[in-house]
């Protein structure tokens, strides 16, 4: 069995805003609640690799991992996979931009993934923490993007 989350949000602002601010994974702390760090480690074109490091959580841990990300600005699409997986098997994420007719972008995440065995949380409870703290943190990237967005117009 896999996990599978699939969410989005329609943000307030031109597309190039949008696509430029949440592909700019050095600023990702500033975007996300839940990054400390963000350290490119290579980069090679349209493709990034990099190491997220969270906060630490309510028992202490801090998790890190590396993720190489490619991005498609043609398409407005983006393809991510961890490379130092941690507790996953594989976890993989595509990133959808798609201009909204009655304005915004609208910003969606497909998740697919499976836990090792062992893993602190199955597929099930990864896809319920999933959903939920997605939910969260495209609810702050709105917020983020849409106000330096209003900046950027004046």
């Amino acid at each position: 069995m896999a996990g599978h989350t699939d969410n989005f949000i329609v943000i307030d602002a031109p597309l190039d805003v949008v696509w430029d601010i949440t592909n700019d994974v050095p600023n990702w702390p500033n975007l996300f609640s839940e990054y400390a760090t963000a350290q490119v480690l290579e980069q090679e074109g349209d493709t990034v690799v990099f190491r997220l490091t969270m906060h630490p959580d309510e028992d202490g841990n801090v998790w890190s991992w590396v993720s190489r990300r490619t991005r498609d600005t043609a398409a407005r699409t983006v393809r991510a996979e961890r490379v130092e997986t941690g507790p996953f098997e594989f976890m993989n994420i595509r990133w959808e931009y798609t201009q909204e007719p009655a304005g915004g972008v609208r910003m969606r995440w497909i998740q697919d993934f499976h836990m090792k065995p062992g893993a602190p949380a199955t597929d099930d409870a990864m896809t319920e923490h999933l959903n939920r703290n997605t939910k969260i943190q495209m609810e702050l990237i709105k917020e983020r993007v849409e106000a330096q967005a209003r900046t950027l117009v004046r």
